[in-house]
């Protein structure tokens, strides 16, 4: 042997490769990075082996680490290949043993710029927390069955169908990442197609689709004539809400920076759109008339602000001008489908200009494909059309 303790002790401030006999050599990068290696061959090529730290191993526990290699090769086993299966087998049973909860939290993390708004985004894992978390937040995702999924999804199934859909679809995405991630492997037991599908019912079967509950077409103008006689920021959200068709979350995020009052038009950009898609919106005199009218705040760039410096109004807050009308039977979206119906049945506008007005995707390819103008010139009639018509005086105004 050709390395000593002392010998050791005076080469580990020198760089260079000093060799003790049989492959076993102490590697010295600076003062403090030094480490044993084993030099042999493999197949005719030579291959250098870790043995570990100079700090942690002494010339002697690397001797027999090294001898350890030399037994292996002996026996056909290439101690490099072993190293790094063992490294990858503990990886492995690492990844294994993930957790559910922490699974959800890994996904959560990954995919959370996909949530357009901070409700979704919340609504994620508070699903999971509330229905998934108590009987598979603890366990590893490497064990979740099919049983163990149904344990969660049945017992809302029929009760809450919509919820335990989300939940089921919410379980499968978690799943889904953790297999990509190595953390378990085969098919993912929260799947519906040729799987769930098969034990539980359709949920169309479960409950029917509850529309938004809207206001009759032709109570409109008596409705909009009452909501302009009321007085505060929720009755112009409203207002405005209305007189634009558009959806709550567009309205209620509404910012100063999209409104040309001058051209007037408001262009609501693609990531506050449902359909990621920038939608014009056409607005009415009535529209630009509330918009004048609203108090704006220094350094508050919503069109209606809330209770909050710097805040845009509550979610809640126009649903709560409508039961303080005694209209509590109807909703702020149903006023989408009045918009709606009174463009079929009182107008001879196209049905897809209509579509378009309400920013709805176009189900068919070749269409899209067709159709890439917004029709913005027409859709301005149509607007116009409607404010026209939410503004017609009352029986009781023409007395």
């Amino acid at each position: 042997m050709k390395l000593t303790a002392k010998r050791v002790e005076q080469l580990k401030k020198t760089p260079g490769r000093y060799g003790d006999g049989q492959g076993l050599y102490l590697q010295v990068v600076n003062a403090n990075n030094q480490s044993w290696l084993l030099r042999y061959e493999r197949g005719g090529r030579e291959r250098w082996l870790g043995l570990g730290p100079l700090h942690t191993f002494s010339l002697q526990e690397a001797r027999e680490r090294a001898r350890a290699a030399r037994q292996k090769l002996f026996d056909g086993i290439d101690p490099l290949e072993a190293k790094r299966a063992a490294h990858a087998e503990r990886a492995a049973q690492a990844a294994r043993a993930m957790t559910f909860e922490q699974a959800a939290q890994g996904y959560f993390d990954s995919h959370e710029a996909r949530w357009r708004n901070a409700k979704h985004r919340a609504q994620f894992l508070s699903t999971l927390t509330t229905y998934a978390y108590p009987t598979l937040g603890k366990l590893s995702v490497a064990e979740i069955d099919t049983g163990l999924v149904l344990r969660v999804i049945e017992p809302i199934w029929r009760v809450k169908p919509e919820t335990a859909s989300r939940v089921r679809g919410r379980i499968e995405s978690v799943l889904d990442w953790a297999t990509v991630r190595g953390c378990r492997t085969g098919d993912n037991p929260a799947r519906w197609k040729g799987h769930l599908a098969e034990v539980l019912p359709a949920r169309a079967a479960v409950r029917k689709v509850k529309h938004h509950a809207a206001l009759p077409y032709a109570e409109v103008p008596a409705f909009m004539a009452a909501l302009r006689a009321r007085e505060g920021v929720a009755a112009r959200a409203l207002e405005f809400t209305i007189l634009t068709a558009a959806r709550t979350g567009e309205a209620l995020g509404a910012r100063w920076e999209e409104i040309d009052l001058i051209g007037q038009v408001w262009t609501v950009p693609a990531a506050r759109m449902k359909a990621s898609k920038e939608h014009r919106v056409p607005l009415g005199a009535r529209a630009i008339e509330v918009l004048r009218g609203l108090y704006r705040e220094d350094g508050n760039p919503y069109l209606f602000i809330g209770g909050t410096r710097g805040a845009a109004l509550s979610n809640m807050a126009m649903t709560s001008v409508l039961r303080r009308m005694e209209r509590g039977d109807i909703t702020v979206h149903g006023f989408r489908s009045c918009f709606r119906d009174w463009a079929a049945e009182r107008t001879s506008f196209p049905n897809h200009v209509v579509e378009m007005a309400l920013a709805h995707s176009i189900a068919s390819g070749v269409e899209r494909a067709y159709r890439r103008g917004d029709l913005f010139a027409k859709r301005g009639e149509l607007m116009g059309a409607w404010s026209h018509y939410c503004c017609e005086p009352t029986a009781q105004e023409l007395l």
